[in-house]
């Protein structure tokens, strides 16, 4: 007999393959049995059966039951008791040469003329509580069960199998046919008659029939138990199976707002919030406790099967409408290590479309979608109701000076991973609004890990995620936030108004890439040697808690970016805005596309990263369809531009894959302004600058492992004839083409990318040298420095809109800090020695004379107290 899954081991959901749709045509099936199968079967059943036939398609697993029992008699266990699922499992008996339910067992110890029992019967007693006013009495168990229990005990020869039996009707997201049919789709509340009718006529042609393996009476009252214990035991065990079974199958219960409201609330650490609360309010306990629930009413989700699968047949329009396709890569690979795992997604943010997509998927995919961390602005009438019922729950921006929120939401997410539902959130904290990542926000890894602190039984897992588009819907009001305009309050009335809009877009194509994920577990072996495993109390915070959290941060984003997908729009980006009219001949856009792939392909950055398998003329014709090119015709050759908005939203898509080609823009900066250089001087000193850029473009390498793909890259550049060994007298010494070549000017454009980064790391160090050091804060620097960049701007080409964004200066200073080029004295200024010099004639090497000589000039000083006039008397 094949091995079984025990019964406190969910079997997996889904199977391969048509069930047998006659019981002589079932496999091993002997031709007497089929007909004492066929026999004994009262006349009602055999009505009722053809009648349901029609309406039933039945899914069998496993394929072959009758190997599951022996000739032991055999009694079915339902979950529920009712006329449906008795018929539907005497049909499944039949078509697989199981033993009928529908007779009664040797010596009908059950007393019903059957052979099945179920753990719950539908409202019972409710008739007799209404008639008689009395509450019905609490049933914690079968009593069909109890009276088998008690048959083995009387009968020593009394020996019968029980077989738990799962059926759902409709239970599969991704079958259902219509939009109607989801309302009465698998889920876990309990239904009457009516609803069971509607659910069978509506999707009774996806109903799945699940045989688990079977247990022995005999050896479970062999445990010599007394009878109503036994009983209590086998009734729990059984009802696991059937709870875990229908999580597998349809995800776990999620129609539990109050209940997890109440457990939020009844937890100790918000009753004390509470306590704490009407304390220092003066306020009563009773209207503190109001606050807490409001503000869990405020954050829980209310998770809605019918609304979700409503939301799929909708969204699988847009979809259709708007994109050419959403192509979903490595699921495979989560699948696999998912079970068992609470699963945390840490997508991207770059899009509203982003937890859409992502939840989408999932669903489509037989994935229960996650609950989703919503900013409490997208809370809005109607829209928010909707999202809420999608698994969203709204938090607010900050929650900083309120103990209470704090605590209610930390149980909160506590609750839900103590209960198994998978979450998504953003690390970013919000949408890039240039198209890199953003450095990331602790605060919900944090809870995270403070959960599963506390209870550690659910091993947790993050899952990077990185979505790429080629183009987006927020690429207007991103515009407009880069010129300096504030951001537009989300409503309701712009939502709308902008529908119709978006619909009539060509939004190319959509790219899912799941990355690889990321253990708990193993973040904690390696930066928390000091606990123990045991559960940590909400007090407790021990110092190696807030470094886990920025490691995971930290390795969430690497991760994302490992994944990154290589779409035409990306290519398009990198090559055009290298010029300074953002144009190219037809020529050298090929050239320097096919140049970028084969960069891809022959230093490859990850086994996750996914390139465009298109050639260079499909990617310009692409470019062309979504309005993205224009091509300008010419006698000489046809030449391709963008626009200058369009430059800036192409920016963006050229940051998304910028780590990608960091090695190869890193070489082709040092030879902007140097004709030759030698490799060792092109090592030593990519080393010395890899910190910032790993730090702003979160780099998976160490210094060593950054100069290994130098080294790869640099064979590629000489192969593809950009650089040239300069003689074996000069050794290692590399050089460029002199003069304007196709190849000078293929390197140019690769470096352009990081050249503006090396700029805005001058800057910084030419404003704090300007200003010697103990002159100037932290925050002083930062503010001056965009201040530069901004100029700098005004005055000369334009620059791409992250530039002058204060944050990649706040990131480079803070690395600065951390390598101690420069330190804070006892006033909290920032102090420097020669090692900052040094670091400063190195970055001479990349950028030209008269760029360094314009950045000096342009740096500020700043305004020292005795130099401000005192004011007129």
């Amino acid at each position: 007999m094949p091995t079984q899954p025990n019964l406190f081991e969910a079997p997996p959901p889904g199977g391969d393959g048509p069930s047998p749709g006659d019981p002589a045509g079932a496999p091993n099936v002997a031709p007497a049995r089929v007909a004492a199968l066929r026999s004994g079967r009262p006349w009602w059943a055999k009505l009722a059966g053809w009648v349901l036939r029609p309406w039933i398609g039945l899914k069998i697993e496993p394929q072959s039951p009758p190997d599951l029992v022996d000739p032991r008699p055999v009694c079915y266990v339902l979950e529920d008791y009712g006329l449906s699922n008795a018929l539907i499992l005497d049909r499944a008996c039949r078509e697989t040469g199981m033993p009928g339910p529908l007779r009664p067992l040797p010596g009908d110890p059950l007393g019903r003329k059957r052979a099945y029992v179920a753990l719950s019967r539908r409202n019972a007693g409710g008739a007799l509580a209404l008639a008689t006013g009395q509450a019905p009495p609490k049933k914690t168990h079968s009593e069909s069960l109890a009276r088998l229990l008690e048959a083995h005990r009387l009968d020593p020869a009394l020996d019968v199998q029980l077989v738990p039996v799962s059926i759902f009707v409709g239970r599969s997201p991704d079958k259902a046919s219509g939009w109607f049919s989801v309302l009465f789709s698998e889920n876990w509340a309990i239904v009457g008659r009516f609803r069971r009718l509607l659910s069978i006529l509506l999707n009774g042609r996806d109903t799945l029939v699940q045989f688990a393996a079977p247990v022995s009476i005999r050896s479970l009252l062999a445990e010599d138990l007394p009878p109503e214990r036994t009983v209590r035991k086998l009734s729990r065990v059984l009802r696991t199976h059937f709870n875990r079974l229908r999580e597998a199958v349809i995800g776990p219960d999620l129609s539990t707002r109050r209940l997890l409201i109440d457990k939020v609330l009844a937890s100790q650490p918000v009753k004390e919030a509470i306590a704490d609360k009407a304390r220092r309010d003066g306020s009563s306990p009773e209207e503190a406790w109001k606050a807490a629930h409001a503000m869990a009413y405020e954050i829980a989700a209310d998770y809605s099967h019918p609304v979700v699968r409503s939301a799929s047949f909708l969204l699988t329009a847009v979809w259709n409408r708007i994109y050419r396709g959403v192509l979903v890569h490595h699921l495979d690979q989560l699948k696999a290590v998912a079970p068992g795992n609470e699963v945390v997604y840490v997508p991207s943010h770059r899009s509203h479309m982003d937890y859409l997509l992502l939840s989408y998927l999932l669903y489509t995919k037989g994935i229960v979608p996650p609950h989703i961390v919503a900013g409490i602005n997208l809370n809005l009438p109607v829209i928010g109701p909707l999202l809420r019922r999608g698994g969203a729950f709204f938090i607010r921006r900050s929650i900083r000076g309120s103990a209470l929120y704090s605590a209610v939401l930390a149980e909160y997410v506590a609750q839900l991973i103590a209960g198994g539902y998978s979450i998504e959130y953003f690390v970013e904290g919000g949408r890039s609004r240039t198209g890199r990542l953003l450095q990331p926000k602790g605060g919900m890894i944090a809870m995270t890990l403070r959960a599963y602190l506390r209870q550690p039984a659910r091993p947790v897992l993050f899952q990077p995620v990185y979505i790429g588009y080629e183009k987006l819907m927020e690429g207007n009001s991103y515009l407009d936030e880069l010129s300096g305009k504030p951001k537009e309050k989300e409503s309701i009335w712009a939502l709308l108004w902008g529908i119709p809009k978006v619909l009539r877009q060509n939004y190319g194509q959509v790219v899912v890439n799941f990355g690889e994920p990321i253990p708990l577990g193993e973040l904690l072996a390696e930066h928390a040697t000091a606990w123990n495993g045991q559960p940590l109390d909400d007090e407790e915070k021990p110092e190696w808690l807030s470094r886990t959290v920025d490691v995971a941060a930290e390795r969430i984003q690497v991760n994302i970016n490992r994944a990154a997908d290589v779409n035409p729009i990306n290519l398009l980006a990198l090559a055009l805005l290298s010029t300074p009219k953002h144009a190219m001949g037809e020529g050298d856009l090929l050239a320097q596309i096919e140049l970028s792939k084969t960069l891809l392909a022959e230093v490859p950055y990850s086994g996750r990263v996914t390139v465009t398998p298109h050639s260079p003329r499909e990617i310009v014709a692409h470019g062309e369809e979504i309005g993205v090119l224009r091509r300008v015709a010419h006698p000489l050759g046809d030449v391709f531009s963008v626009g200058d908005d369009d430059a800036v939203l192409l920016s963006y898509f050229r940051n998304n894959v910028l780590h990608l080609f960091t090695a190869s823009a890193w070489i082709a900066c040092c030879f902007q302004h140097n004709r030759r250089m030698s490799r060792e001087t092109l090592l030593r000193i990519g080393r010395a600058v890899y910190p910032f850029l790993q730090g702003e473009l979160f780099l998976p390498w160490d210094g060593d492992g950054f100069a290994a793909r130098i080294d790869r890259t640099i064979d590629v550049f000489v192969r593809e004839g950009l650089l040239e060994r300069a003689g074996d007298d000069d050794g290692g010494v590399l050089a460029r083409n002199a003069g304007q070549s196709d190849e000078v000017f293929r390197l140019r454009a690769l470096g352009h990318p990081l050249q503006q980064a090396f700029e805005r790391y001058y800057i910084a160090i030419s404003v704090l040298a300007k200003n010697g050091p103990g002159t100037l804060g932290a925050g002083e620097l930062e503010s001056l420095c965009q201040l530069a960049a901004q100029r700098l701007s005004l005055l000369y080409a334009p620059a791409a809109p992250e530039f002058f964004d204060k944050s990649l200066f706040r990131g480079f200073i803070q690395k600065l800090r951390e390598l101690e080029l420069v330190k804070l004295d006892q006033n909290s200024k920032l102090v420097f020695d020669q090692r900052l010099e040094s670091w400063a004639k190195d970055a001479k090497v990349i950028l030209g004379r008269e760029l360094r000589h314009t950045i000096e000039k342009v740096s500020p000083e700043a305004v020292r107290p005795e130099e401000v006039a005192p004011p007129a008397a």
